[in-house]
C-alpha cells in the first residue's frame, strides 16, 4: 500500500511540474492567448497585428474575430476571451459610466485605474490614434466658405445641408453637446441618411456634411476633410489593448511586445490602414500582415 502511494504521489508531482513547464509564457513556449475584436474594420485590423506580434515571439493565438461592440468586454471579464483592442473614450463613458473628460492621458488614468480596480483588467499603453467623433465636409465646400473648424460651420450653417443619421440630432455628443459648447447650428436642410451611405450622398452632392469617425478610410480622400474641433467638445478615443491581469501576470512579456505596436500607430496610420479594407477591398489580414512585417 505504502508503494502505490508513493509512486502516486511521484505522478501527481511530475504531472504538476510538467503542466508547470508547459505554461511559462516567455518567449518560445506554446502558449494559447485568445485575442478577441469587435465588429468592424479597424479592430479586426488592430487585434490581428495583436495577434501577429504575439505569434513572432513563440505564442499561440486563437483569433475570435467580430465579437459585438456591447458584449466584448463582458466576454473579457467572463474569461472567454483574453485581450482585445479597446478604446479610452468607450471604457470611459460606455462602461464605467464616468463624466465626460477631453484630455488623453486624465481619460487613460482614470480607464486603467478603474478597470484594474473594478474588473482586474489591465491597460497596456495607449496609442496616439483617435478613433473618436467628428464631421466631414466636402472639401470644395470648405474650401469656398473658409471652413476648417468646428466653430467656422457654426457662422455659415445657414450654408450647410447636413445629412444626419437621426439619433446624431438627440445624443449627448451629437448635435446637444456641439450646440451648448459652440451654439446653434441653422442648417440650410437637414435630412436622415443611413450611416453607410453618407459618403455616397457627399459624393453625389446631396448634402455637403456628415458625422463620421476621424479614422475612416475615405478619409483619405482629397474630396472629403475632416474638421477641428477647436473647442474640444469630443472625448479621446485612443486604442489600446486591454488584457486580463492574471493573463498578464502569468506572461508579463506581453505588454512589451503590445506596447511597441501601441507606439506604432497614429490617426493617420490607422486611417491608411482601414482605406486599404474599406476602400481598397483588401482583405483586413493582408493589410495587418503587411503592417506588422513593415515594423517588426
Amino acid at each position: 500500500m505504502k508503494r502505490v502511494l508513493i509512486v502516486l504521489l511521484i505522478a501527481v508531482v511530475v504531472g504538476s511540474l510538467v503542466g508547470c513547464s508547459n505554461n511559462k509564457g516567455v518567449s518560445g513556449d506554446k502558449v494559447n492567448i485568445r485575442i478577441g475584436s469587435k465588429n468592424f474594420t479597424e479592430n479586426l485590423i488592430v487585434s490581428e497585428i495583436y495577434a501577429l506580434a504575439l505569434e513572432d515571439k513563440g505564442y499561440k493565438v486563437e483569433r475570435v474575430p467580430n465579437i459585438a461592440s456591447s458584449i466584448i468586454h463582458t466576454s473579457l471579464v467572463n474569461g472567454e476571451i483574453d485581450l482585445y483592442p479597446e478604446y479610452t473614450g468607450t471604457g470611459l463613458l460606455a462602461i464605467l459610466k464616468k463624466d465626460l473628460l477631453t484630455d488623453p492621458k486624465q481619460v487613460y488614468d482614470t480607464v486603467k485605474s478603474e478597470y484594474l480596480k473594478q474588473f482586474n483588467l489591465v491597460w497596456l499603453n495607449y496609442s496616439s490614434a483617435n478613433d473618436g467623433q467628428g464631421l466631414v465636409i466636402r472639401t470644395d465646400v470648405a474650401n469656398k466658405l473658409g471652413i476648417k473648424t468646428i466653430s467656422d460651420l457654426q457662422k455659415q450653417a445657414n450654408e450647410i445641408r447636413f445629412a444626419s443619421q437621426g439619433e446624431f440630432d438627440k445624443r449627448e455628443d451629437g448635435i446637444p453637446g456641439l450646440e451648448k459648447t459652440y451654439g446653434r447650428f441653422n442648417w440650410k436642410s437637414s435630412r436622415v441618411y443611413d450611416n453607410g451611405l453618407k459618403y455616397e450622398v457627399l459624393a453625389s452632392n446631396e448634402a455637403d456634411l456628415a458625422p463620421a469617425s476621424t479614422t475612416e478610410g475615405q478619409l483619405t480622400k482629397s474630396q472629403f476633410t475632416l474638421l477641428i474641433d477647436d473647442k474640444h467638445v469630443w472625448p479621446p478615443y485612443n486604442l489600446a489593448p486591454v488584457i486580463k491581469k492574471t493573463v498578464l501576470d502569468a506572461h508579463p512579456d506581453i505588454a512589451d511586445i503590445l506596447n511597441k505596436i501601441s507606439a506604432s500607430l497614429d490617426t493617420p496610420k490607422i486611417t491608411k490602414l482601414n482605406a486599404e479594407v474599406d476602400v481598397e477591398k483588401k482583405e483586413y489580414e493582408e493589410v495587418a500582415k503587411k503592417y506588422y512585417d513593415s515594423i517588426k
